[in-house]
């Protein structure tokens, strides 16, 4: 399970339920992934952080130290070798 996240600064907007499942499920292969963008003119960073971090991320955002961090463009390669390293 991924759970998506788009945001234009630090704070990372997940619910309360959210939160619940990720921490709920923190020993199975749950993720979330944030991609960030301060506006239409800048690179975007992307940022990977496993779902046990789900308290860390709803309260220091993307301050939380993440389990990879890219900038654009992305090698999407990486990020799917940590979330589906079977494959």
């Amino acid at each position: 399970m991924v759970e998506l996240k788009f945001v234009n600064a630090n704070a990372v907007s997940l619910r309360p339920h959210q939160v619940s499942w990720l921490t709920r499920h923190q020993h199975t292969p749950s993720y979330i992934l944030v991609k960030k963008q301060k506006d239409s003119l800048s690179r975007s960073e992307l940022y990977l952080y496993s779902g046990d971090q789900a308290i860390d991320v709803k309260t220091d955002g993307l301050k939380t130290k993440p389990l990879l961090h890219q900038h654009q463009p992305f090698n999407w390669s990486v990020v799917f070798q940590i979330i589906c390293p079977n494959s």
